[in-house]
Formats: structure tokens, sequence, C-alpha cells
């Protein structure tokens, strides 16, 4: 009878049995699985049980070393007793021709040491889900009492599921047991071991806590902490230096986690976590993982959650996430509130001079061009809607900051590729609301990916290698979720939430899934859904697609949505055409250039012709009201000298741009307050007041009051402006003005013959340096005036043409009052 006990192999080495090259013991080794400097790994067959294993056959060991090989078997029978599901279980230990080997179940997969040196760095998400299956094993370990002491990313296998699973407990040692003699051998990986087991201090469950720790932070930076071939010089570094994180590790780590990977590996082992237990906790606190709860798709319970909020403290430890957060959720705040006017939303635009720029420059090009040149935002905004402006807001703001990374060309590919399905599905939409609503799902439908490239771009970097490998290429959702924990989907609608975008666009941002419906859904939503993923689709093969045959899929994705959409084929590949046309003015209108010969520059260099839209307007066609019927300007108190001029083309240029607004305005049927409100913007962005306020009188009271107005804090003063025109006492000011019809320019405000006429409650809440007043009279009455300030004491400098100009705003002013009564 063959003798399979563990001890047959060890009588026969003894005896010098002469060892079989394609067997060991009863197992048939099929191919090597790794090789490290201690051992080999096989891939075997066990024929008695008909299954696969895996074993390590360590190096040979001396013939004299009977008492240590004892030793070793001993230790191996503790450690087959450990049953957890993150423990690759030993099935047997045993030696042959003087070489001890462990027989393991074959878990297919890889190490986690192969799949670093594949991807690189982990996110933080993944890694600490593998980590927690690593203290999850150490705690069962731990328990059963028993240390690993060679804790190693070698030592971790990654299953096809994506678990983690701890192997080769092969040298681990009973807990609480010291070790005699003078000299304690040093067993375990100088790379990985804590500083007292180089020391040979009594072996510890916490120098598995150091190890684990040690492991997390190298599946974070991608490498290993420690390096060095001198083994001596590694281990006295180890035994007396502490270990430092890397620099380029703690930037990119939160303050928690950055604060358990500290204490993990605290130099001292009292100051570390007291057990693996207590690390797990911390870890599953920090993921949110505590209490899981089951999801529908069947993904790990918690793990979209735990990530998503992972990818959103990362993001806000960077210092632009924070104020792109604050910008869009302004933007979505003001045009998603019925509440909100025109003047708010103009207003809250009008606080960033370089959106309200490159926003009149958008309104005017041909995606958005009404037939005239739009010079205010006020005018916009009547105009295009509140949809449209906060389409065009958001995708100003998301461009801007995507400019100052060395990644750039990328963000902006990234950015033109949403541009594109934005513009088409903008011109599927079967009316003006369900364009707008198209457009900026389509371009969200990016956002992930976008955020990704601009936030995490080493994982955009894999994602995109994963999907580009030439053997077994992954879906881009799925190389997303290998790499982030998550797809670019779930991660752009996470964040929309936490912008507080609305739902319809949260819902347009999900694509639908199947096959496109044979007929139009019946609800607007579902209609905009499915133009959106059609113009991804359609975008993705212009940008990705072999500029051979992009008309032929062109084609074929036409058919393919053309019944969802209603629409005929021919129609969506016209509408597709027509976008890109736009598309071209839209990025020169918001100055993105990309690449040359880069995928996106196909999208730009389509050889259509498009005639650029320039906004250029002529002063001497600006009073086109005729003379002024109010008096020149007069000057009360002294000028001040040394005022800064003001860039006189920029001032003229854009009064003249609100002359022409308002003019093209009032000869359609408009709104006495829109028209009121481009006269205060064009005043207020050409000389750059710092509050601007128009006031009107009440008839009960004789009062002019405060109304509307532009600028910082505007809001909660503007009410308090109050003219009494027949106060008694003291003559006020603005009264006096008002009554003489005298256009004011007030360069210093602090001269005594200023201060003692104006009113407290205006030294108290306004109290400018500098201010100007315009009164508006009807039958040489005063009915009104425009009160505008500046921060600066003499800042205020007009010439002629300025002058003329803005006489010509506030009689435009009048001669709406004259028109609406």
């Amino acid at each position: 009878m063959v003798d399979f006990s563990p001890f047959s192999t060890l009588k026969r080495a003894i005896g010098g049995a002469p060892a079989e090259p394609t067997t060991l013991g009863r197992f048939q080794l099929r191919r090597l699985l790794g090789q490290g400097a201690q051992a080999k790994v096989w891939l075997a067959f066990d024929p008695r049980l008909e299954r696969e294993v895996a074993i390590k056959l360590m190096l040979p060991v001396q013939q004299t070393s009977a008492n240590a090989v004892s030793q070793w078997l001993q230790e191996a029978r503790s450690v087959s007793r450990l049953t957890h599901p993150n423990i690759v279980p030993v099935f047997e230990a045993d030696v042959q021709d003087q070489q001890p080997y462990l027989v393991f179940e074959y878990v297919p997969g890889q190490t986690l040491t192969q799949q670093l040196q594949a991807n690189g760095a982990m996110p933080a998400p993944q890694a600490c889900a593998l980590m927690q299956d690593v203290l999850s094993a150490l705690v069962a370990a731990h328990d059963a009492g028993v240390v690993h002491r060679d804790l190693k990313p070698s030592n971790v296998l990654i299953d096809n599921n994506g678990r983690a699973r701890v192997m080769d407990f092969g040298i681990a040692a009973r807990i609480n047991v010291a070790q005699s003699g003078d000299e304690v051998e040093v067993a375990g990986s100088p790379a990985y071991m804590a500083p007292e087991a180089v020391r040979g201090e009594a072996i510890s469950p916490l120098m598995d806590v150091y190890g684990a720790g040690l492991m997390l932070a190298e599946m974070l930076r991608g490498r290993p902490l420690r390096g060095g071939t001198d083994l001596h010089s590694a281990l006295q570094k180890v035994a007396h230096e502490p270990l430092l994180l890397p620099a380029d590790l703690q930037e990119r780590l939160d303050d928690p986690l950055r604060a358990m990977l500290l204490r993990a590996t605290a130099f001292e082992a009292q100051q570390r976590y007291p057990s693996a237990q207590v690390f797990l906790d911390a870890l599953q606190g920090w993921t949110g993982n505590r209490q899981p709860e089951p999801v529908a798709d069947g993904s790990a319970p918690g793990s979209k959650n735990s990530t998503l909020e992972f990818l959103l403290r990362r993001m806000r430890y960077k210092s632009d996430f924070p104020a792109l957060s604050e910008s869009i959720g302004r933007i979505q705040s003001m045009a998603g509130s019925e509440k909100e006017s025109i003047s708010s939303v103009t207003n809250e635009i009008l606080k960033d001079v370089a959106l309200t720029n490159k926003l009149l420059r958008l309104v005017n090009s041909a995606h958005y061009a009404r037939g005239s040149s739009i010079g205010t935002v006020s005018r916009a905004v009547s105009l295009v809607g509140f949809n449209g402006i906060r389409n065009m807001a958001l995708s100003l703001v998301l461009l801007e900051h995507m400019q100052d990374k060395s990644n750039a060309h990328l963000l902006k590919e990234e950015f033109l590729r949403g541009l594109m399905a934005g513009s088409i599905a903008a011109e599927l939409g079967n009316t003006t609301t369900e364009g707008e609503e198209a457009f900026i799902g389509a371009l969200f439908q990016n956002l992930g990916r976008m955020l990704s490239q601009f936030y995490f771009p080493e994982e955009a970097a894999s994602i995109r290698a994963l999907m580009t490998a030439t053997r077994d290429p992954m879906s881009e959702e799925a190389a997303s979720i290998r790499v982030l924990g998550m797809g670019f989907e779930a991660l752009g609608l996470g964040v929309s939430k936490a912008w507080g975008l609305p739902e319809s666009i949260q819902r347009c941002m999900l694509r639908p899934v199947g096959d496109p419906p044979n007929r139009v859904p019946p609800e607007a939503a579902g209609r905009v859904r499915w133009s959106a993923r059609a113009a991804n689709e359609l975008a993705n093969a212009m940008l990705h697609g072999d500029q051979k045959e992009v008309e032929h899929r062109l084609s074929q994705i036409a058919r393919h949505y053309s019944k969802a959409l209603g629409l005929p084929a021919q129609h969506i590949q016209e509408a597709t055409a027509t976008a890109r046309k736009k598309l071209i003015e839209l990025a020169s209108a918001m100055d993105l250039t990309v690449r040359a010969g880069s995928p996106a520059s196909h999208l730009l260099t389509s050889g259509v012709e498009v005639t650029q839209v320039h906004v250029e307007y002529s002063p001497g066609d600006a009073d086109t009201l005729g003379s002024t019927e109010l008096q020149a300007t007069q000057v009360i108190g002294p000028r001040q000298v040394g005022a800064a001029p003001v860039k006189t083309d920029h001032v003229t240029q854009t009064l003249a741009a609100g002359v022409q607004d308002i003019t093209n305005a009032m000869v359609e049927d408009f709104k006495l307050s829109d028209v009121l409100r481009m006269i205060l913007e064009a005043m207020f962005r050409a000389l750059e007041f710092h509050r601007i306020i128009f006031c009107m009188r009440d008839p009960k009271t004789d009062t002019l009051t405060g109304r509307f107005g532009l600028g910082a804090g505007v809001e909660g003063v503007v009410k308090l402006f109050n003219v009494p025109m027949n106060a008694s006492g003291l003559p006020d000011l603005f009264a006096t003005i008002c009554n003489k019809g005298a256009d004011t320019l007030i360069r210093d405000a602090s001269d005594p013959r200023i201060v003692e006429r104006l009113p407290p409650w205006y030294r108290k809440t306004y109290n400018a340096p500098t201010f100007l007043i315009l009164p508006l009279l009807l039958k040489g009455r005063p009915f009104g005036l425009i009160y505008a300030d500046k921060i600066e004491p003499g800042g205020l400098v007009v010439d002629d043409k300025e002058l003329a100009l803005l006489r010509t705003l506030r009689n435009q002013a009048v001669m709406a009052f004259r028109q609406s009564t």
C-alpha cells in the first residue's frame, strides 16, 4: 500500500531517493505559476481527489535541520486549521528530497504584486476594499493564535471575483511564544517587516498590522515604499529608522486615510492600532461600509456609495473642485428656481467678468444667434431663456476649469466630445425646450469621464489602457469599474446630485439601456434621453471612427435611432452635419483649441466653410434717439488729480452695444423691466461700477425708492435707497439733483460741502467715495433716478463720447416709460 502520510516524503528524502522532475509525491506538476528568491509555485494536479492545487516548493534544507523541519511542519498544521473566505487554505505540508512544500487550494487569478505591476497605483476605494479582505483574514488568523509574519503583495491573491485572499502562512508562528537563544533567525521579507521583527522581539499580531499598513500604502502608491539591494543595510534601517510616507503618496490622500496609514505603520508597536480588528473597523468607518445594504445589481454591498464618497472627498481635497462646485451650484440654482428673476440671474453672471464676456461671445455665435447681435446679459437671458443661458454658463464653467492642467489637451478633447454630443442633441430636439434639455443631458453624460480625466489622470490613463489592450480589451464601463470602483455614468450622476442639478438633467444623464424603441416615447423625458444617447454615439463615431468610414457609420446610427426619435435617418444625418458646423463656431467663441492631428481635431477641421461671427459696434451709430432732453453734466466738487482713465474702447463699445440691444428690444413687444435691466447692465459693465441702482417715484409718498440693481450685495441695500422729494430740514443732495434734473458726478464724497448734504441713511448704508446720479424726468418732473458708485476715490472718469452714450441710455429709459404708459 502506498504511504501518503505527510512524513513519507521526509523518510524518502532522508533515504536519498531521487526526485521525479514532473511529480512531487503524488502530485503531478503541470506548470510554473511564479517564482521568487525563496520558492517556486506550481500548478499541480492531485490524482487522489481529482482537483487542481497550488504547490509552493521551497529551497532545500540541510539534512541536519531535522528539528527545523519538525517545527515547520508543526506550524503548518496550525495554519491548516485556519478556515476563512479570505484565506487560501493549506491542504498539506510535506518534504521531498530535502525540499519542504505546501499544498494550497488553487485560486485562479493574479497576485497583488502582478496587479500592481500591470496597473500601477489603485484608487483608494479599490485598495481599501482589498485591504479589508486582508484584515478580515488576519483577524481570523490572530483569533486562532497564528501570526502571518510575511505579509506582502506576492502573498495575496486576487481571485476572479475581485476578492483578496491571503496565502502562505508557511512561516507562521504561535502567538506569545517567545523564541529562545541569544540569536534570533529573521523570518520574513525585509521590505515588509516590522521594526521589532527585525530586532528579534517576541512575535506579535502588531507585526501583521504594520505589514498591512505598509501594503496598503504600496497599493495606493503603485510601487514599494522600501527598496535597496543590501540586505544588512536594509534590515538595519528597518530596525532603527521610522518609516516616512513619501510626499507623492501623502498629497493624494485625504486627512483620515493618511492618519490611518501613519498609525498602522508607526515605528513603536504600542502606537499602532491595537489589533487587526481595530484597523479593520477604522477602514470600514472611513469607507462608509460598516453596515452594508444589498444592492439590486448584485455588486458588492455598499461599494458604489463608498467609492463615490471617496471620490467626492478626494475631489473636495483639490482646491479647484470646491470652486467648480460652487459655480455650477450657483448657476443651476439661479436658473432652476421659478422665483428667480432675470435681474438676479443677470447679476449672478455679471459677478464673473470673464464668464460674462465669454457668454456674450457664445450667445452671438451661430449656435445661438437670433438674427441680431446681443450686447447685454439681460437681453441674452430674455431672448435665449433661463435654460439656454444655464446651458451656456455650465458649459463655459466646465471648460474654464479644464485649462490650467498638465493634461489640458486631453481635458479639452474630452470636453469637445461632450460639446459635440450636446450640439447634435440640441438639433434633434422636437422643441426648443427639449433641445435645451437634450443639449445639457448629452454633455453631462460625459461628465464622469471629464471629471476622471481632470481629477484622476493616472486612473483615466489606466482605463484607456484597458480599453485599447491588444488582448481582451474591456468596455469603457467595465474598465472604469475595474479602476475606479464604479462606472463613469455613476460617477457623473453622483457628482450631479452633489451639485444639486435638477432631476430632469440627472434622468437625462442615465443612458437608456437596450435597443431603441420602435416608436417615439410618449413622454418628453424619454425622448430627451434617447436623443442624448443617439447624439453621444454619433459624436463618438466622428471622434474615434476611421475617417474613411465615418459617413457610413453615421448612416448606420441614424437608421438605428430613426424610429425612436421619430425622424428620418437622412434628417438625423443632416442635423449632425449642422451641429458639426455650429461646433466650429462654438469652439471659436470659447477659444477652444485642440492638438493638431488629434482625434478631436477632426471635429474642427471638417472642411466646412464657416463665416466667423464678430461682434462689432460703431459708437457713431449709438445715439439713435437724437439729442438728449436733459441738462449737460454738472460737476459738484473738485476734480481729483491723478485718477486713472478708463479704457475708452471697452467703455464705448460696451455702452454702444447696450444702446443697440435696447433699440432692438424697443421695436418689439418689450417689457419695461427688461429694458431697464439692459440699461443698468450696460452702464455697470462698461464703467465697472461697484453697484448700480434704479429708483422710481412712489406717488403715495412722493419718495424715490430703490427697486432693483446690480453689483456686490445689492439685494440687501437696494430697498434702503430712499429719497423724499419734499423733505423739510437740511437739503438732501439727491433730492436737489433730481429736482434740478442735473446729471451729477461726485468725484470726492468726503468733501465737507458734500458730506453735510448726504442723508444719514446714505452715509450708513452706501457711503461711496465716488458716485454718479442720472435723474429721469417726464414733463419736467423727476420720476426716477439711476445711481451708480465706485469704491475708489475719483475712480470714475468719462469723456464726451462716453457721456453722450450714458445720456442716450438714460433717454432710452425715459422713452421706454413713455411707450409703456
